[in-house]
């Protein structure tokens, strides 16, 4: 069953993408408030921006490579640098807390000082460049975790190109923090639910996509050029039922992403995985060309390992703090050589699929 929910949600990446993950919870479960869960990332597809609204200038560094599948050309545009120039991109990020206050009750990632989901999460391997990764045996070095994933995922290449990364961050490789986005949301658009037993938040997709868009508008430094992270915490969005625990987009020419970390061991967007899921999604498909066709959709890496994972369950410590990241699975999935990446794997962690898009193509 979940392996035909994925590819029917990779057949359909150009609606709001819901690839549930019903190992956890069931396809029926609902929570106190007669919400309908199913814990899911989603893409939201590329918005064009009014014609009376003129973007800021600027341009997201991307590249373009091809791969044939069955006698089949099929292109695609990934964020950085062409792994076979041997040079390295450093995109500059943002990441913007969003505190909101839901039914009086206030859920923002400042809170907890040093040990807030906002202070964990700079500090964390998604953009921490201080960790080895060592897969099956090959090095790919010290670096951000998903330069790591994007370097096994072109091993092949960049094993002879030592200099290939596609790192996030300023000129010194740290993130910048915006200010504080500051939501009071509507009771029509957000109320507290336990859809996983703890308290969390439940917002509308649609109510939130708006707000992160007028902050992205009203704030300068955000340009296409660089990369917005929008962070909640304990809140997951609803469209048509809970819980999505993040999604990445466009509008015009800007992409963006957003993600929930959750406090709460052991539930679905347990602290940072969430943000390597659509970090690693954006990089690989940041939807300015309207999204990379391939035999199995576009290439959302996060969606066919969300249930595999735990939802994010590779351990990794990191300044005395255990952080949970997702396995993404490498291009070799989507019908390019399974040479293309290293040791051929499938996946990042070598989660043993048996051909392309689980059950074939």
């Amino acid at each position: 069953m979940k392996m035909q929910i994925a590819r029917l949600c990779q057949a359909t990446a150009f609606t709001l993408l819901a690839c549930g993950v019903l190992s956890a919870v069931g396809m029926a479960q609902t929570d106190d408030n007669g919400q309908r869960v199913s814990p899911r990332f989603v893409v939201l597809p590329k918005k064009e921006l009014a014609p009376n609204v003129k973007q800021p200038a600027g341009q997201l560094q991307v590249w373009n490579g091809t791969f044939n599948h069955q006698g089949t050309n099929y292109s695609y545009q990934m964020v950085g640098a062409d792994p076979s120039t041997n040079t390295s991109a450093l995109i500059p990020t943002f990441v913007i807390p969003v505190s909101m206050t839901i039914s009086g009750t206030n859920f923002s990632p400042l809170n907890g000082g040093s040990s807030s989901a906002l202070a964990r999460t700079v500090l964390s391997p998604v953009f921490d460049l201080t960790t080895d990764y060592k897969q099956g045996g090959v090095d790919l070095g010290h670096t951000q975790y998903v330069d790591a994933f994007q370097r096994g995922n072109f091993w092949s290449i960049v094993r002879n190109n030592p200099r290939s990364h596609t790192l996030l961050g300023g000129p010194t490789a740290h993130v910048t923090v915006l200010p504080t986005l500051t939501l009071t949301v509507p009771p029509q658009d957000g109320f507290i639910g336990h859809p996983f037993g703890p308290a969390a938040g439940e917002v509308d997709i649609n109510y939130f996509d708006a707000q992160i868009n007028a902050y992205m508008s009203a704030h300068p430094a955000i340009t296409p050029a660089t990369f917005p992270i929008f962070i909640v915490n304990d809140v997951y969005l609803t469209e048509g039922g809970c819980c999505i625990g993040g999604y990445h987009s466009a509008t015009g020419s800007q992409s963006y992403a957003m993600f929930d970390y959750d406090d709460h061991p052991g539930v679905f967007s347990q602290d940072v995985s969430a943000l390597s899921h659509e970090v690693a999604e954006w990089m690989d498909d940041p939807l300015l060309n309207g999204g990379n066709n391939t035999p199995c959709g576009i290439l959302e890496v996060g969606d066919p390992l969300e249930g595999t994972a735990n939802y994010g369950g590779f351990p990794y410590v990191l300044h005395g703090f255990t952080y949970n990241l997702q396995d993404e699975v490498f291009i070799g999935y989507f019908g390019a050589p399974l040479s293309t990446s290293v040791n051929s794997w499938y996946s990042f962690q070598n989660y043993p699929f048996s051909s392309i898009c689980q059950n074939g193509s």
